[in-house]
């Protein structure tokens, strides 16, 4: 399992795209950080979620 903003998922063995691809993220407005560090966005595709990762996506809004 991965945990997700604090959410346990089935996702071992997906990348990241692959389960930003099922979320409502604006992928232009979001930060993903796993195991406590910076996923870079040209890393998306090649990051394997493992069992027992741990995922937070923070979602930047913008206002003035």
């Amino acid at each position: 399992m991965v945990k997700v903003n604090d959410t346990e998922l089935d996702l071992v063995g997906k990348t990241v795209s692959e389960y930003l691809a099922t979320t409502n993220y604006d992928l232009k407005r979001i930060a993903v950080e796993r195991n406590g560090d910076i996923v870079l966005k040209s890393q998306y595709d090649v990051t394997i979620l493992k069992d027992g990762d741990r995922l937070e996506i923070v979602s930047f809004v913008g206002g003035g």
